[in-house]
């Protein structure tokens, strides 16, 4: 493990171990909450007069996996819903433990979830819709009052959250890591209050194990390790991005398909904001023989999130033959190396989104306090700017996948011959991004 321990720096160190932290940041996010969910309720019906609109699409989507990146998942550290299970817990927790099934298949489940979260919002325009938003963010409410009154510790954000695949996959290329001394743990007399918790702090929220943890797919930075262990064992570095990706001990088929989905997911939301969409459309109208624009987008959105799963499934196929290996085999290793593109897919599509937008986030503040304002742009840059940070983005996150293709499959049997068809896939998948960001799109605010 290398790297300064972050711990050991006075400020850093002051606010991880201070019992406010995280509490005070959960507060804090869940008086916006409420401000969120009145004014998508109680607000203007359109759009782009809605503040919560704007706070909650504008501002925190697009900024959710640049945070993934630098600081992992320290927003489920901090999100609301997880203040309100932890009280919920308090009041009338049952504390019955995860039932199996959830275990073993809870990634499915949000998998699931999260595709159709994201159909859901273009059949029925929730993202254009301050109502559909504001019943959206209280259905997941009731489901999390549900977890936190029947089940222990934080099982919704990491069993159910539709955001918890994401946030798992996203984390694994971000740039920090918090990690336990092997060694330190090793003489440890403390009966695993790391993990159980103490005194200082609860229980770690996502159930993970300092001491075996290799991975931050499930570490939330909540610190209650840190503050619970006696032996200061814990350690909070800066890694290279998307490092975590080059050796995953337990690779999982429902995470690999997870980053597949994605990059089908990010294709169909570039396209429908494109001019070509209605090109699109017609022709499928055509074959389908159906004019229901659901019958029609769901068709479309299936078939974006096939082509990914197909071509890697192709690129593994050609793989095992060097590797001996089975087709699932490669599709779950290297399935991992796409997360890099998805996640820069995914920053460049939200950036348009907070740059073309972002003055939105003034103007329907205005408007709390009566003042009107001339629907003028919202943009905050010019769109050849925008253009060209999506460029940068997309080419840098390229070449990261890549990489991690290729440091992947020098563990292979194959050796490097192995990432060839998964290079030829990733490099196609990062074109084809680069052509839809050449086109102009369709703001939403």
């Amino acid at each position: 493990m290398s790297g300064r321990n972050l711990l050991e720096v006075r400020p850093v160190g002051a606010v991880l171990r201070s019992r406010l932290y995280p509490v005070a940041f959960q507060w804090l996010a869940l008086g916006v909450f409420v401000l969120v969910v009145w004014q998508l309720l109680a607000g203007p019906n359109a759009a782009h007069d809605n503040l919560g609109t704007a706070l909650l699409w504008v501002v925190w989507w697009p900024l959710l996996p640049i945070l993934f990146l630098l600081a992992g998942r320290f927003w489920c550290a901090v999100c609301p819903y997880g203040l309100v299970s932890d009280l919920v817990q308090k009041v009338v927790g049952a504390g019955r433990p995860v039932p199996r099934f959830l275990k073993r298949y809870g990634i499915w489940i949000i998998d699931a979830w999260f595709i159709g979260i994201t159909w859901a919002d273009h059949v029925w325009g929730i993202v254009h819709s301050p109502w559909g938003s504001g019943m959206l963010l209280l259905l997941i409410a009731v489901v999390v009052v549900a977890s936190g009154a029947f089940l222990q510790r934080r099982a919704f954000c990491r069993y159910v959250c539709f955001l918890g695949g994401l946030a798992g996959n996203y984390s694994r290329a971000g740039i920090v890591e918090l990690r336990a001394s092997e060694d330190v743990c090793a003489t440890c007399e403390a009966r695993a209050v790391c993990f159980n918790g103490g005194e200082a702090a609860p229980a770690c929220p996502l159930f993970e194990f300092p001491r075996t943890m290799d991975s931050s797919a499930n570490c939330v930075l909540c610190a209650n390790c840190v503050k619970n262990c006696p032996n200061d064992a814990l350690r909070l570095t800066v890694r290279g991005p998307a490092r975590e990706l080059w050796f995953i001990s337990r690779p999982r088929t429902s995470e690999a398909f997870l980053a597949a989905a994605i990059m089908g997911i990010v294709l169909v939301q570039n396209v429908t904001m494109l001019d070509i969409w209605g090109t699109i459309l017609a022709r499928i109208e055509n074959l389908s023989g159906s004019a229901s624009y659901t019958v029609n987008y769901t068709i479309a959105f299936a078939l974006a999130i096939a082509l990914p799963l197909l071509l890697l499934g192709v690129a593994s196929s050609f793989a095992s033959v060097a590797t001996r290996e089975t087709l699932r085999q490669g599709f779950t290793a290297f399935g991992y190396a796409l997360i890099p593109l998805d996640l820069a897919a995914h920053l460049a599509h939200n950036l348009f989104h907070l740059l073309a937008e972002g003055k939105a986030v003034g103007y329907t503040a205005l408007g709390l306090v009566g003042h009107q304002h001339a629907h003028t742009s919202t943009a905050l840059v010019s769109d050849g700017t925008i253009q060209l940070l999506q460029f940068a983005l997309v080419g840098l996150g390229t070449l990261v996948s890549l990489d991690v293709a290729r440091r992947i499959a020098s563990r292979a049997t194959g050796g490097l011959v192995v990432a060839v068809p998964y290079a030829l896939l990733i490099a196609g998948f990062g074109a084809l991004n680069v052509w839809l960001f050449t086109m102009p799109m369709a703001t939403r605010m």
